[in-house]
């Protein structure tokens, strides 16, 4: 593990990945967080309208990112081994899942968006206003699952400057659109939060342009710019053998998003004040949590290189290394959110004093949880998921979601009747089960899993 942290080697590959990730992750949370602040004036029912209408999203997105991570596992370690080849047939799969998916959850926001809604919330005005969106945004579904596609891919061959630097643009298109469309300027409609739904609709259009672009522009000779033909030259043992690796992944993901949107629900129960201030926490959240996500994704990447180049040694050594980096990473950015929630508020406008109280509240648990958040995610999606062991991974989040997460969620908003930010604090338990049985896994070295060695 020391030996790692004073590999020079070792850093330099950290940071080369984690810090394009890293930024990519900051600019699509901002683009979210953008969303609020300028939604936070339009009043808590528009933004509760918006938070659980995106709730579809959130939850098709979770799915999409298990395709694309199971797909990662594969392409990571394909590309340890420089197998073009291999990787073509994994990307057609992976494209192929994701349309379908996003086919169906677009018809779903379409065909029955008032039905969606009602889950969610029982406030009129709040159902409206999600209606309207959740019908606009849903427009941008596909195109969203197959920009993401490739942009894990790109990571998983160490090339995360390219996701990033289109990130950096759809972030400006978005917030330029928002600003135009949300307020009607400089001659444009005002549409409100129809106009959030419009603005990144926009954003993605531009995003999967410059993505394809980027790939698939000659002189650039990316290894991921493959014709249909060679994505589509799949046998029926290596769609087996993926499946076997992947589906794992993608169940762990479903069944974590939807734990997740339960956790809504029993939120959205509370009240539209404590919807509106999970939100807040949500977006708050995301920027928080992009560094040690980058450290996620750098993780997979480095230590799924070094199992397809047959370096367990290595990769064992990666993964002790990434895991005390995000403990500590975790527990800097704990004391930071802890001591600046007042001044976090700051920036969402128009908040009544109860609303106010109820986010600062929710923000200092999850200061009070950020470490053993941030360690959690490296130990899942970097070690466990990049090393091969997704069964496991699965069980472990999914147990700890399903058996303590939910349960905490609706007994402490139904049964014992807490305030939205008590209900967070009992969520929050899973990640100390999770943390205590992965940390044994780990210890075990179970978790190094070759994936492609019988490809």
């Amino acid at each position: 593990m020391q030996n790692s942290l004073k590999d020079k080697k070792f850093l330099k590959a950290m940071i080369s990945i984690a810090i394009p990730i890293t930024l990519q992750n900051l600019v699509a949370s901002s683009v979210n967080m953008l969303d609020t602040l300028m939604i936070t004036s339009l009043g808590k029912e528009s933004l509760a309208a918006v938070g659980l209408a995106n709730q579809l999203f959130f939850f098709y997105a979770v799915i999409i990112f298990g395709v694309c991570t199971g797909s990662s596992i594969f392409v990571a370690q394909f590309w340890g081994k420089r197998d073009t080849k291999n990787i073509a047939r994994v990307l057609g799969i992976s494209l192929i899942i994701v349309f379908l998916l996003g086919t169906l959850f677009t018809l779903a926001a379409l065909v029955v968006p008032e039905s969606i809604m009602k889950i969610f919330s029982e406030d009129e005005e709040v159902i409206r206003l999600g209606i309207d969106y959740l019908r606009i945004i849903s427009l941008s579904y596909i195109i969203t699952g197959i920009s993401f596609t490739y942009a894990v891919s790109l990571r998983s061959i160490g090339q995360a400057n390219i996701p990033m630097v289109v990130s950096f643009i759809s972030f400006g298109t978005n917030a330029l659109f928002n600003y135009l469309l949300i307020f009607g300027k400089f001659g444009f409609p005002r549409l409100e939060i129809k106009g959030a739904a419009y603005g990144t609709l926009i954003a993605r259009l531009v995003e999967i342009c410059l993505i394809l672009y980027f790939v698939y522009s000659k002189k650039r000779n990316n290894p991921l710019a493959h014709n249909l033909s060679s994505m589509a030259a799949l046998t029926k043992d290596f769609v087996m053998k993926y499946f076997k690796t992947a589906s794992p992944v993608i169940l762990n993901e479903t069944f974590w998003s939807l734990g997740t949107v339960l956790y809504s629900i029993a939120y959205a129960k509370i009240g539209t004040e404590a919807a509106a201030a999970v939100q807040i926490l949500n977006v708050v959240q995301n920027i928080f949590m992009v560094m040690s996500r980058g450290l996620a994704n750098a993780c997979t990447v480095m230590v799924g290189n070094k199992i397809g180049a047959e370096e367990e040694g290595d990769a064992v050594k990666y993964a002790n290394s990434f895991m005390v980096i995000s403990a500590t990473l975790g527990l800097i950015m704990g004391l930071v959110l802890f001591v600046t929630t007042d001044g976090i508020l700051m920036f969402f406008r128009n908040l009544t004093p109860d609303l106010y109280e109820t986010s600062k509240k929710l923000l200092i648990v999850l200061a009070m949880f950020f470490l053993i958040k941030s360690f959690n995610g490296t130990l899942i999606v970097g070690v466990l998921r990049g090393g091969g062991d997704t069964k496991f991974s699965m069980l472990l989040e999914m147990g700890s979601v399903w058996l303590v997460g939910v349960p905490m969620a609706f007994i402490g908003a139904l049964v014992l009747k807490f305030p939205v930010y008590y209900v967070f604090l009992l969520v929050n338990l899973e990640e100390i089960v999770k943390a205590i049985i992965g940390i044994l896994r780990v210890q075990s070295k179970k978790w190094v899993t070759n994936v492609i060695k019988d490809i």
